[in-house]
């Protein structure tokens, strides 16, 4: 149940003084001073003092630093007036040489006199006059917003504290200081996401919007109910986990740091400060400066929303306001459809953000394409496929990801030439692995995606195909005339049937008529609504359908929306989990991810490259420089020119 009126109606300040009297009915602050921020409180030996703010800016979403004290100061004149950080927090840690060795009400006993000569040898003999005070936002500070906001606080209603778990995730070291981070939990239902991460990424100086949201395991955390710090918080139907940044990492910092002597506040009991919880500040003050000044991130485009990006395991991901709203308006570009073949009717809003999203997250990717339409000639494939897929390639590559391709037999020489080609070129970051797949049994599939054949040991954690045949309801591959070319086909949408019963692994379909690896999830509108779409429309399904007007535009999307996502604040902290932000994107990076973007003259340079391997254009077979009967200038060199000046135009590159 929650705190009582007459709590709730007290000021930061009678509320410490209540603490410093000791009154037993306050034991957490959560749910407390409403509308104020409170802090985390850590006090540390004066020579660890550089070190551990270095440690707090280098992680800023756990260890936002409102205030570090001058040595020896009890007090904190920019957070709180007439404070005593000995006596205003309800129940205080006490540790010696990094372990818990008790808690205490209260610590004006060792800022009188030591208590054992070796004890406090490493601080001078016990002088609190060689301690320094660091104070660091708390979430709790933004629960009162959450609740104006509509959005339950489950802790709060139940009464408990909240729920604290150490991670699997390594804060960045500095220093001696190097520990795992700590992470709140509260459920939130799924409906009220965005209110949940709009209200709290607009208070940085209490942890900022959630580091993760979605399945715990993700965080190296395996059992909910048990809780490393705080109390077990209940779960309601429809609620999905949130995890914040927490400042007891800081307490972790303690123990793995092991100082002779060091106090903080027991988790849960934190210092109420008198400083607004709208204040948006996340540089700290000196000792003579306040937290409480104008706002400086208030731009409504920089606001992060909420996407689901996986179901198993549940995942989702956050972006701006600014780059949903750039990726979306590449969506729309590449839905254009001079050819005029009717690919409005497949479109689905957001499928390229939500595989874009998806993307960003993977570390291991293997892309297909290979569409033999023209079985009269060698070879058979088109131009559509080929060049989305480098593109995509190429920005995953400078992204820091593992990249594979996945070829038929017979198309395996051919493919290697146009990829050596391409990194000859230039038009390729450097080679991919090329390899094909066979179906020599039951686990064929299970065995190419997996290591050993282990579903919980995935070789690559997203699919995505670019203009591949897709198989058809009968078993059967055909072109948008109708013609089976299964005879040219390796049984690759194996790959992204087996891949729905594996965790971990998303899946991507890029194509422009229906009949495409991966357009199964729009199989009833292409039998509606596409020519001969009941008889060619691919019955494989992928997470993530991207139609486009020709398929190519849909890799230079990806590319471009890859490039965005990798200049968006908000994605880049979620990605990080909030740690090791302390420098903006460096040039060089920036200007790398720049120079890996598809481009006219390098998709041109690809495409003659196809035109020297005697492949032809997908709608009328001719060997020239055109991609589904439509010429490369001025049709598809002015696509590629106006994804990249919407995609150039939006980045923002300080992270």
């Amino acid at each position: 149940m929650e705190r009582s009126n007459n709590f709730n109606s007290m000021s930061p300040a009678e509320l410490r003084l209540l603490i410093r009297q000791e009154d037993p009915r306050i034991r957490t602050t959560t749910g407390l001073a409403n509308g104020y921020q409170q802090a985390n409180v850590v006090v540390l030996p004066n020579h660890l003092a550089n070190d551990f703010e270095a440690f707090c800016r280098k992680n800023p979403a756990p260890l936002p630093l409102l205030y570090r004290s001058q040595s020896g100061e009890t007090s904190c004149q920019p957070l709180a007036k007439n404070a005593d950080i000995r006596t205003d927090i309800s129940q205080y840690c006490v540790y010696e040489e990094g372990r818990l060795v008790k808690t205490v009400s209260s610590l004006q006993s060792y800022s009188t006199q030591p208590r054992i000569a070796s004890e406090l040898q490493a601080v001078h003999h016990g002088r609190w006059s060689d301690m320094v005070c660091f104070y660091l936002g708390c979430s709790f500070g933004f629960e009162g917003r959450l609740k104006n906001a509509g959005v339950p606080v489950r802790n709060v209603e139940q009464g408990t504290n909240v729920s604290m778990y150490r991670t699997a995730v390594p804060c960045t070291p500095a220093g001696v200081f190097s520990c795992p981070l700590v992470v709140t939990m509260r459920p939130v239902p799924a409906a009220m996401l965005d209110a949940a991460v709009e209200v709290t990424h607009l208070n940085p100086l209490a942890h900022g919007a959630p580091v993760h949201i979605g399945d715990p395991a993700l965080l190296g955390i395996q059992d909910l109910s048990r809780p490393d710090y705080g109390d077990r918080v209940e779960v309601q139907p429809g609620d999905v986990t949130v995890f914040w940044a927490c400042g007891v990492t800081s307490i972790e910092a303690i123990l793995s740091s092991k100082p002779s002597l060091a106090f903080s506040h027991s988790p849960g009991c934190m210092f109420l400060t008198d400083i607004p919880d709208s204040s948006p500040s996340s540089s700290m003050p000196s000792a003579s400066e306040s937290v409480d000044r104008p706002a400086t991130d208030r731009n409504l485009e920089l606001i992060p929303r909420c996407f689901l990006v996986s179901q198993n395991p549940l995942m989702y991901s956050l972006a701006s306001q600014r780059a949903v709203a750039t990726i979306r308006q590449l969506e729309t570009i590449i839905g254009e459809d001079p050819g005029e073949r009717g690919i409005r009717a497949l479109f689905v809003q957001d499928e390229l953000l939500r595989s874009c999203l998806a993307l960003s997250h993977a570390s291991s990717v293997a892309i297909t394409t290979g569409f033999p339409t023209h079985y009269q000639h060698s070879p058979p494939d088109e131009t559509d496929g080929p060049p989305g897929a480098i593109a995509m390639a190429t920005m995953l590559l400078s992204l820091g990801k593992q990249v594979t391709m996945v070829t038929d037999r017979r198309a395996l020489d051919m493919n290697q030439a146009i990829i050596d080609e391409a990194v000859r070129k230039g038009v390729l970051k450097s080679a991919v692995p090329l390899v094909t797949f066979e179906d020599r049994g039951p686990d064929s599939a299970l065995h190419f995606l997996c290591h050993h054949g282990d579903p919980s040991k995935p070789r690559y954690d997203h699919l995505v195909a670019i203009e591949r045949s897709g198989r058809a309801g009968d078993g059967n591959y055909y072109n948008m005339r109708g013609v089976n070319i299964k005879h040219l086909v390796d049984p690759i949408d194996d790959l992204f049937i087996a891949a729905k019963d594996i965790r971990g692994i998303t899946t991507t379909g890029i194509g422009d008529g229906g009949n495409e690896l991966g357009m199964g999830k729009v199989k009833e509108r292409v039998k509606t609504l596409m020519p001969n779409g009941s008889l060619v429309a691919c019955d494989v399904p992928a997470d993530y359908a991207i139609t486009a007007g020709v398929s190519n535009w849909g890799g230079y999307a990806v590319a471009c929306g890859l490039y965005l996502l990798h200049t968006c604040p908000s994605h880049q902290r979620y990605l990080k989990k909030g740690l090791g932000l302390e420098h903006a994107t460096r040039p060089e990076q920036l200007q790398e991810w720049t120079a890996n973007l598809p481009s006219v003259a390098k998709e041109e340079s690809i495409l003659s490259t196809l035109m020297s391997c005697g492949i032809r254009s997908g709608k009328t077979g001719h060997l020239a420089m055109e991609v589904d009967g439509l010429t490369f200038h001025p049709t598809h060199s002015d696509i590629i020119t106006r994804l990249l000046k919407v995609t150039l135009g939006a980045t923002t590159p300080n992270l």
